[in-house]
Parts: C-alpha cells; structure tokens; sequence
C-alpha cells in the first residue's frame, strides 16, 4: 500500500464584537514561528484525547488562547494549499464567531498578546498565515447573515436596548437602518422578551431586552433595506 504524507490540519476562529461603533475582530499575537511576532486568528490542532469533533477544537482554542467563550459560533469554510503554511502543505477549518465586547487576555504560552482589532483598519496589521482572507470572507458572511436574521444580537450583551442592537447591526453592515423596522423584526422574530429594568439614554428610559431562553434564530425572507 502506497504511504500518503497527512497534511497539517488546524481549526481557526474569526470572533466578531463590535465596540466603539466599530466591527472588531479578536487577533493574537504569535509568540513562536513561523510568522512569530505577527497577529493571528486563534486555533490550533485538534486534541483527539481533548476534542470529540472539531467544534470542541475551535471552542478549547479560543479559551486557551484569549480566555474567551463565543456566544455564537458557525463553521465557516475550509482553507488549504501549499502557500500558507511555510511548514508545508495546510488545511485549516474556519469558524466565525460573535460575543459582546469583553476584554481578552493571554493563557498560554505560545502567544504573547490578545486584542481586538477593528476590521476595517486591519491591513495596517501583518497577519500571518491566510487569515487575512479567512476574516474578509467572514465579514462577507456576516454581513449577509445580518442582513436577514437577528445574529447581530450576539454581539451584545445580556441585556440591550433597540438602539443599542440597531448601532450594532449598522456596524455589521456598514449602512444605516431604520428603527421601526428593527423594531418590527424585534416583534416578529419573538425572540426576545422585555426586562423589566429599564436604563436612562435620553428624556425617557429605554427598554431592554434579552433573548428567550432556548429561542432559535429566525430567519427573514426579506433583506433589510
């Protein structure tokens, strides 16, 4: 029987938040080669003794690696070839992933910073591998995804108001919406409820909301416009 070498395979994860009205996407700093010094997607190998399928990679990577937990998390596409990894021919399994803002820290030994950085600023940044790309298709996904359901909810907190999802949203696409058809697609969509503490943003107190616990996302069959 003919010996086949294996190729390196990884799992890599775009995580999206929007913060100070910009989309961010979180990046780490390599701290070993190849690319060491230069900004990276988490991820990693797959811990057969660890990870039961390649979700748990994705997920045990992004806590090692920034301490962080994703409130959303979707596979996105896989990359490989024989140019994006100096080691030699790589696949990589791409997620994309959605939290509210939070700070992100180092734990583990192979990278020396974590941070966010605002997508639209990211070719000012050497990121290594392909993962340029990767987070440019992600953004595509994104976006369209935001455009017909209520995903962008997953860049917020727990709790958020109507105009707190609508600026979020808005950042997502990149173009402004208007507010009574958010708020039309807050009602139809049922999934989320009204809190019963509301916060001051102006002259009158603005209602929060939260999602449904168990809801699932809906899907639209229009596009916002």
């Amino acid at each position: 029987m003919k010996h086949f070498e294996s190729p390196l395979f990884t799992v890599d994860s775009a995580l999206f938040t929007v913060h100070e009205g910009q989309l961010q996407v979180l990046a780490v700093r390599r701290a070993i080669n190849p690319y060491q010094g230069s900004w990276a997607l988490p991820g990693g190998y797959v811990d057969m003794n660890l990870d039961s399928n390649v979700e748990d990679t994705a997920l045990r990577k992004l806590k090692d690696k920034t301490g962080i937990h994703p409130a959303y998390l979707e596979q996105l596409q896989t990359f490989s070839g024989t140019e994006r990894d100096p080691r030699g021919f790589s696949v990589t399994l791409a997620y994309y992933a959605l939290i509210g803002y939070q700070d992100a820290k180092t734990y583990i030994d192979t990278v020396s910073e974590a941070t966010w950085l605002p997508v639209k600023q990211l070719s000012e940044y050497q990121l290594a591998f392909d993962h340029e790309e990767i987070v440019s298709i992600a953004v595509e996904r994104l976006r369209q995804k935001a455009l017909y359901s209520m995903v962008p909810v997953f860049c917020l907190s727990e709790q958020f108001t109507v105009a707190e999802l609508k600026s979020t949203i808005e950042a997502i696409i990149d173009k402004p919406i208007q507010r009574k058809t958010l708020i039309r697609r807050i009602e139809a969509s049922s999934m989320f409820e009204a809190v019963e503490e509301k916060v001051q943003t102006g002259r009158r107190p603005a209602t929060q909301y939260r999602l449904k616990e168990g809801a699932d996302i809906h899907h639209f069959e229009r596009n916002l416009s």
